[in-house]
């Protein structure tokens, strides 16, 4: 039987890449152009794939269904991250609250269906953060979760493992905590 891998889920924008903050709330980039990594991710990211961690970015794009952007943009975005960071894999969802899916966050599904596919042990495994969705879905997938607060004008999670100011901050506190396994592995 294969071992399970450990993983560190990310969301993209917030985490990775700088969000355009309007009114206290984050939006994704508009353009390419406004694509930026933010300060210490390169770094953060490779220290973490050292480690053996895959590196999944789990995105919520709903502007997608909202007719505000198209989905070729946002892959565009995630082309352009993936060629330039360490990342394994990206799982998307372009849908909008009201489609009631299950790989939009809060709900975990892209989680599992991560974890599917790349045989990965969930209690092991991190979910980064800047949105509250974001930890409602690792918590719900049963991994740790560390919270990027900028503090937005918004709904703040109810629980998290960590708080944070940046992603370089919590790969130190992931690469820091000891392993923790599912008693079933």
């Amino acid at each position: 039987m294969n071992q399970a891998h450990k993983a560190v889920f990310l969301d993209r924008d917030g985490v990775i890449n700088r969000s355009l903050v309007k009114q206290g709330k984050p939006y994704p980039p508009a353009t390419i152009d406004e694509l930026e990594i933010l300060p210490g991710v390169d770094e953060a990211l490779i220290s973490l794939k050292k480690e053996g961690f895959l590196l999944i970015v789990v995105t919520n794009q709903p502007d997608v269904a909202r007719g505000k952007t198209k989905k070729e943009f946002v892959n565009a975005i995630n082309s352009r991250l993936a060629s330039s960071l360490p990342i394994d894999d990206f799982f998307t969802c372009f849908h909008d609250d009201s489609d009631n899916c299950d790989c939009r966050k809060p709900k975990p599904g892209s989680l599992f269906s991560a974890a599917t596919r790349h045989n990965i042990c969930l209690p092991s495994s991190f979910m980064v953060g800047d949105r509250w969705r974001d930890i409602e879905a690792g918590y719900g997938a049963g991994c740790r979760t560390i919270f990027i607060d900028y503090g937005y004008d918004e709904k703040q999670p109810d629980h998290f493992d960590f708080r944070v100011s940046s992603l370089f901050e919590a790969a130190r506190i992931i690469l820091k905590t000891p392993e923790k396994f599912d008693e079933k592995d």
